[in-house]
Parts: structure tokens; sequence; C-alpha cells
């Protein structure tokens, strides 16, 4: 039986699936920015570890990955 893999950021989307939608990077894949931005790809870990992404799937069926910024 195949183990599912699971991203540590996106969960059982896929990571090429799911498009940062913030910032330089905007626009890029997650899986694109985990090869290319190794830093950028552990901060976002840590973000969703801290409770602050929020991956939501827009009108055109894209799924877009958010990052708040809010003070607690």
């Amino acid at each position: 039986m195949a183990q599912l893999q699971v991203s540590p950021l996106t969960g059982i989307i896929e990571e090429d699936q799911v498009v940062c939608d913030f910032g330089e990077h905007e626009g890029k894949s997650i899986l694109e920015i985990a090869d290319t931005l190794p830093d950028f790809y552990e901060f976002l870990i840590l973000e969703k570890e801290e409770g602050r992404t929020t991956i939501r799937r827009t009108k055109d069926k894209t799924f877009r990955l958010y990052v708040s910024r809010t003070l607690n």
C-alpha cells in the first residue's frame, strides 16, 4: 500500500497546486518556493505552525496561500 505524502505547509493539497498570494513571491507555487527559496519555505512552515496561514480556493479554482500579519 502506497503511503500518502503530506506537505508540512499545504497538507494534502499538492504544493504545485498552491500559489503564494503576497509579496515579491506572489504567483509562485509553493513547490517552486521550496525548490528555489528554502529559507522562505521554512519561514512559511513556521508561520503555519503559529496559525498564521490560510489556504483559500478562489473563483478561478486556484488555491492561494495567505499569511496573516496581525499582532496578538
